[in-house]
């Protein structure tokens, strides 16, 4: 089946082509409308009705009004001269805060941009006044924008609301100060625009550069990032076209993970193929290019399809997850996975085919057979000295892996402190509990849906009051409907921070538990709780996801290799670099930087990203292994064959991702991410693909394929076939040769 869907798309190159433009496109224009419809912007809506917080969070929708997609900006007013505020300045914050309640902000929007391509978060947002500081320095009102703190146009509105009351405020003699997750989001994003900018620009620089030492071309130096870029309008519209008939809701954040994925595992696709492409056109200088890239796209194409099905495996485990965000993220991807498969398949042969020779013009390469370079030699070791390699890698691996022993889980959001929204937070802390921008609020209704008094809930909210870690308790308020009630603590810890969690999920709850009046119900909601639950559901889909994730790769491997052997060293490869990728971001973090511990979602994203995609390289040297051990000779020449062939493709590839996941540094809290996901790439593709699975499979021998072992001499034909010819000068049929490196066979 794939060898014939590459050979249509090489006979029908330019159709293929045109298909793909047309529909990348138009899917890329129309892919911020698609995904504003299936976005779901509120956090604790990926919960489970079961959890606490999810089940406080209907109690608010439904009796006071409160929206799940809200995001509540808490801001301080204080005199610029620093003296208390009068009851003259308080009449002013009272006036300025009912104009700014009623001023409509209007989110920016680029000059002629037609409406249907960003949705418009244009709104009225609602102010409320909080509180006053005991010594009269400042005072707190609420402010509430809906939307999703991750959207663009949700923070170009909070940015115009932000400047809008700064003005208003100056006005009087006032300064102003803003926090909470939008304020703490926009400053993260503005103070690390250029970061942000540079590392996008470099990876992009470091892309074109290492294609243009590597083939010394301009068209393979800029083609994959063109393709791939085309792909990643077809994805998006396919992933957002997927959740609107099934009903998914994505976060916002979907779409932007979905390219870091896209850009590294496309790139690294196109590059097995040229790579095999560009070897096969010195090995056979009279064949057509059409027929080449038919050849190369069929052969190839089995790795390929193997490696992305790994990857849709993976991530579609995560369909069985509780937290709804990885339940939506993991079919996310795995749809965008097949689109680029469904790519490699078609687009990417049509383009060789039609390219041919020139894709590796100017360079002169393709008339002569290169000398013998490092990956020859690194071959030739790996298969001089098997044992030796197979212990240096098992020791790094291993020395690193030992990290993991007694790694903690930090269940902080590692959120930026150098902000201007986390010094508000901290001034509003030393005056007031730091929770009284964010409370944690207990909310009460009747189990058989009557009325309840706030009198029945005096008892629960002194016993709210005593709480260690409880900094006050607001008094008990009634919804508009009379049939709920809503008590407000305050914590002395921010309500982002692991102390805020440990109190709610502890003695908060057991206290609520403890109190609650008869005949109703009571649960506990806020950002605090949300989290607390939410690092609940993420240890629980740990537990479910992992084992039948392997179980799904392990699978594949089966069909793939066809041997027992094969499939189980692989995955004890994958096993131990994903040990040492954990083991060395605990080290740095956990013991070198003396963090809490590691993020508490660190192992379920390495687990995806470094093992699904890691995989890749593995299963690309395993396939050449296996092709270079059906021809006659020992096993170990054709180990050194393998990895002088497929090294520079697996080096080159392995980089790219690894410089996309770095670019991730850029953004603050995501510091842990990028390490173990660039340090685990880099791990997947140097030390297990080109050093451990080559070393034992030089040990193994042909029993690697256990039971069956591939017939030395089956395939001795079409694989001589492919082998360079001695050096000489070979007139080529089309105008435009390939590259030429030391390194390259």
């Amino acid at each position: 089946m794939i060898r014939a869907l590459t050979r249509f798309a090489t006979r029908h190159a330019w159709k293929v082509i045109a298909v793909w433009a047309v529909a990348g496109v138009a899917l890329a224009g129309l892919a911020p409308a698609l995904f504003a419809r299936v976005t779901d912007s509120g956090t604790a809506d990926f919960l489970p009705a079961k959890y606490d917080s999810a089940a406080a969070l209907r109690i608010a929708e439904d009796h006071f009004g409160v929206r799940s997609d809200a995001s509540t900006v808490t801001v301080l007013v204080a005199r610029a001269d620093g003296a208390p505020l009068s009851p003259a300045d308080h009449r002013k914050v009272e006036q300025r805060a009912a104009e700014l309640g009623r001023h409509r902000v209007v989110m920016p929007r680029m000059k002629d941009e037609p409406d249907f391509l960003l949705p418009d978060h244009s709104q009225t947002p609602k102010v409320s006044p909080v509180t006053t500081a005991p010594d009269g320095g400042f005072e707190l009102l609420a402010v509430e924008l809906t939307g999703n703190p991750s959207e663009t146009g949700v923070q170009d509105v909070y940015r115009a609301f932000r400047d809008s009351a700064r003005e208003r405020f100056a006005e009087d003699g006032m300064r102003t100060g803003f926090t909470g997750s939008l304020a703490g989001t926009v400053d993260s994003v503005d103070d690390n625009r250029t970061a942000t900018t540079v590392g996008g620009a470099l990876i992009m620089g470091l892309i074109v550069l290492l294609n243009v030492l590597v083939f010394r071309s301009v068209l393979a130096a800029l083609l994959p990032l063109l393709a791939v870029a085309l792909i990643g309008g077809v994805a998006g519209g396919a992933v957002a076209g997927a959740a609107s008939l099934t009903g998914l809701k994505l976060d916002a954040s979907t779409p932007g993970l979905i390219s870091v994925v896209l850009l590294g595992i496309g790139i690294d696709y196109l590059l097995f193929l040229l790579f095999r492409f560009r070897e096969h056109l010195r090995a056979r200088p009279g064949q057509s290019a059409r027929e080449a890239a038919a050849e190369v796209s069929g052969r190839v194409g089995t790795a390929i399809a193997s490696a992305a099905l790994t990857i849709v495996a993976a991530f579609a485990t995560l369909g069985v997850a509780t937290f709804g965000q990885f339940r939506s993220l993991g079919p996310a991807i795995a749809v965008a996975v097949l689109v680029m498969l469904l790519s490699s398949l078609t687009l990417m042969p049509a383009l060789l085919a039609v390219c041919g020779r020139r894709m590796f013009w100017p360079s002169k390469a393709l008339l002569r057979t290169p000398r013998p370079g490092v990956a020859a030699r690194w071959g030739a070791l790996v298969a001089r000295r098997p044992a030796a390699v197979a212990v240096a890698s098992v020791a790094l691996l291993g020395a690193l892996a030992a990290g993991a022993v007694g790694v903690r889980m930090d269940y902080g959001l590692g959120g930026d402190t150098r902000t201007a929204a986390a010094a508000t937070a901290a001034e509003i802390a030393r005056a007031l509990p730091a929770g009284v921008s964010d409370p944690t609020s207990v909310y009460v209704a009747a189990t058989d849906g009557g009325r309840v008094e706030p009198g029945r809930a005096e008892g629960l909210s002194r016993a709210l009051a005593g709480v260690a870690g409880v900094g006050q308790v607001a008094p008990t308020v009634a919804s508009p409907d009379g049939r709920a009630l809503r008590i407000d603590v305050y914590p002395v810890a921010d309500a982002q921070s692991e102390q805020a969690r440990a109190l709610v999920s502890g003695p908060l709850r057991a206290a609520v538990a403890a109190h609650t009046p008869a005949g109703t119900r009571a649960h506990v909601g806020g950002t605090a709780a949300v989290f607390a639950d939410i690092s609940t559901a993420v240890d629980h889909d740990l537990t479910v996801v992992f084992p039948v994730a392997a179980a799904l790769i392990a699978l594949i491997l089966l069909l793939l290799l066809r041997s027992l052997l094969a499939p189980a060293v692989l995955l004890l490869a994958v096993g131990l670099g994903f040990a040492a990728t954990l083991g060395a971001a605990a080290l740095l973090f956990q013991h070198g930087l003396d963090k809490p511990g590691v993020s508490f979602t660190l192992p379920l994203v390495l687990f995806l990203f470094v093992v699904a995609l890691g995989t890749d390289y593995n299963i690309l040297i395993t396939d050449r292994i296996r092709e270079e051990m059906r021809r006659p000779g020992p096993a170990r020449a054709a180990v050194a064959r393998a990895v002088r062939h497929t090294t520079p493709a697996i080096a080159t590839a392995g980089l790219v991702l690894a410089g996309s996941f770095a670019t991730l540094a850029a953004t603050p809290g995501s510091e842990q991410i990028a390490f173990s996901l660039t340090l685990g790439i880099l791990l997947s593709a140097v030390v297990l693909s080109l050093a451990l699975v080559p070393a034992l499979a030089a040990l193994l021998g042909r029993g690697l394929w256990w039971p069956l072992r591939p017939a030395a001499g089956a395939a001795a034909e079409a694989a001589t076939a492919e082998e360079p010819a001695p050096a000489r000068t070979v007139p080529a049929p089309e105008p435009a040769p390939g590259p030429s490196h030391s390194y390259v066979p």
